[in-house]
């Protein structure tokens, strides 16, 4: 054979070698699955530490979230040598057919992963540590594993869960529950088995509580056995606990505010005006966030309080929509004199031809409009705001006039989303000419461009009509009357770490009405709660002055609600508040009562008027 076949035929060979490399390598890592599952398995080397979740403190520095030791009861399916059943059943308390079916649904539960070419193939790999039995307590873990050196495989697992000294701010502080898969493939942080935020604090700040988990590599002998630290520990990285959170709330206000909405249908939202931090935010009914610490218990638990006609976990702070009643007259008032359609000695007859109220003397000037409530003096006022003759046409001249209310309106944080840091928040509804221009409740009497005026949606100027305020919204109105004309966003929690607030928690947000405007409303208010003819005299507080404003909400599902929002002291105010007690009538009656008892308890520390306190305690009102 000559110089030039030999070349050929060494380049034949190579090719061939070439060929027969790259198809395999292509079976290997495209069509062969088991190079993917032996990857997997190099992979499980790394055995992750998960920290505890970062404790909470309230704004007293008393703790409100903290960590339980608990256990869990692993295996690796490939280390499991000639299981004893009957054995291993005795000693976790299960019957065999229990424990055989436990395996069944592990693998079941961990689901099936897609190849490229469209095969499904078990998710669950036999080299994974997975969890037997979850949650366990330090008397249930002693019993089983002084005897697991006799079932290899097994081992136990330190984990921790939330513990929640008091009783209290479950809809604040929310609860954990396992990741789901949607979550694991949203963020590579979680594995199964992992525990999520999923509602309140929990859920906004949960990358800020997870804190970062730890690495150990082992090394294992062929039959997967640990042998050794890989490289005695070089790259192993230590789990690290996140700063704790600090909360705006002060749990004891907290925990009174729900023992006084105990039989209560309703909300109490109460906030610090110069930080907008919320100092307590009580959903009734309620229910103890430990009935929510561990699967076992959620499952138990969450079926019957979500079934429950009373919905204790429907969070009405921040998602009810009200009617905001007569509390909704200070906005209008406000506006009226930014405009200058009235000054602070306007006057109107209280002329019960034009809409229904109870009997006192006319009001002479806006302060005492506030203070007795007239419905009259403020239908004349709105109506003043929306029909200001910048137009010949009565109803352009309400579509302008309603567009410049609306937008003074969402100055205040009204009809549109506050950015606060928990899930789920409404925004209620201020309309607006869109709004009216859309809207066709019948056939009979169609609104749409140009088909309604001031007459059309004058229940609106006592709080009525279209109007809706979620409780949060009423607080933060309450903030901005002590603030004369400000507020920051409501918020809860007060400082991650050491770091204060997120960003958007230090931003003052101006209201379109200056801060001289303020005064004549905020006299009224003193006078509702302090001056005889006033709406809210239960809401006094002997030396201090209390500003409030009472509100009664029509409900046309039955009696109407309470409402009142007020802050104290009336100069350098330390706490603004709303609170809405539905199906109780008169808000002068029941919702200023108890907004004073909060305000005095976080002010003072004590209740200076027991009977006040018990007339509270004893009212059934569901």
């Amino acid at each position: 054979m000559n110089l030039n076949s030999r070349k050929y035929v060494i380049i034949i060979f190579i090719s061939i070698i070439g060929i027969v490399y790259t198809f395999r390598l292509f079976h290997m890592q495209v069509i062969d699955d088991q190079w993917k599952l032996r990857a997997q398995e190099i992979a499980e080397k790394r055995k992750y530490i998960v920290p505890p979740r970062a404790a909470m403190f309230d704004r007293n520095n008393k703790k409100v979230v903290s960590n339980k030791a608990y256990y869990n009861l692993m295996f690796v399916e490939n280390d499991i040598k000639d299981l004893d059943t009957v054995a291993f059943a005795k000693l976790v308390g299960m019957t065999v057919d229990e424990v055989k079916k436990r395996f069944i649904d592990i693998r079941e539960k961990e689901g099936y992963f897609k190849r490229k070419d469209g095969k499904r193939i078990p998710n669950y790999q036999p080299v994974r540590p997975y969890a037997f039995l979850k949650e366990l307590t330090a008397d249930e873990i002693a019993k089983i594993a002084p005897n697991l050196d006799k079932f290899p495989g097994f081992y136990e697992q330190v984990t921790s869960m939330r513990d929640y000294p008091y009783a209290g701010g479950a809809n604040i502080l929310g609860y954990l529950s396992e990741v789901n898969q949607n979550e694991i493939d949203e963020d590579r942080f979680y594995r199964s088995g992992d525990n999520i935020g999923k509602a309140g604090v929990e859920k906004f700040y949960e990358k800020e509580l997870r804190g970062r988990k730890g690495v150990k590599y082992i090394v294992t002998s062929a039959l997967n056995n640990v042998i050794e630290s890989y490289a005695n520990g070089k790259y192993d990285t230590l789990a690290v606990q996140a700063d704790p959170l600090t909360l705006g709330m002060d749990i004891t206000l907290q925990v009174y505010g729900e023992q006084l909405m105990q039989n209560k249908m309703g909300c109490i939202v109460a906030i610090e005006p110069s930080t907008g931090e919320i100092l307590a935010m009580v959903s009734s009914p309620s229910y103890d966030p430990n009935l929510f610490v561990g699967r076992s218990n959620i499952s138990k638990n969450y079926p019957i309080l979500v079934n429950d006609p009373k919905k204790p976990l429907f969070p009405r702070p921040l998602q009810a929509e009200y009617p905001p009643g007569s509390i909704f007259k200070l906005t209008q008032a406000l506006i009226g004199l930014q405009e200058g359609v009235i000054t602070p000695n306007t006057s109107f007859p209280c002329n019960k031809s034009l809409v229904g109220c109870h009997n006192h003397p006319d009001a002479r000037n806006v302060s005492q409009a506030v203070q007795m409530s007239c419905n009259p003096y403020f239908y004349g006022v709105t109506r003043k705001i929306i029909q200001q003759g910048k137009s010949r046409n009565n109803f352009i001249d309400a579509e302008i006039g309603l567009g410049i209310w609306a937008k003074y309106l969402h100055s205040f944080g009204l009809g549109i989303q506050l950015d606060a840091d928990i899930s789920g928040l409404r925004s209620g509804l201020i309309p607006d000419p869109n709004y009216y221009n859309n809207l066709f409740p019948s056939k009979k009497r169609p609104y749409g461009k140009h088909r309604w005026a001031f007459s059309t949606i004058r229940s609106n100027s006592i709080g009525q009509g279209e109007v809706k305020l979620t409780p949060l919204q009423m607080a933060n109105l309450a903030v901005i009357m002590a603030n004369r004309g400000w507020y920051i966003t409501p918020h809860i929690v007060k400082s991650v770490g050491e770091n204060g607030p997120l960003p958007q928690f230090k931003v003052k947000h101006k209201t379109m009405v200056d801060a001289e405007n303020f005064a004549p409303v905020i006299e009224g208010m003193r006078m509702a709660v302090n001056e005889g003819g006033g709406t809210a005299r239960l809401a006094r507080i002997d030396g201090i002055t209390v500003c409030g404003k009472t509100g009664t909400a029509q409900n046309p599902h039955g009696k109407d609600h309470s409402v009142f929002i007020a802050f104290a002291p009336m100069d350098n105010p330390k706490i603004a508040i709303a609170v809405f007690v539905e199906n109780s009538g008169f808000g002068g009656t029941w919702a200023a009562p108890i907004a004073s008892l909060m305000m005095e308890k976080f002010i003072t520390g004590k209740i200076s008027d027991p009977s006040k306190e018990k007339y509270i305690l004893d009212a059934i009102l569901e």
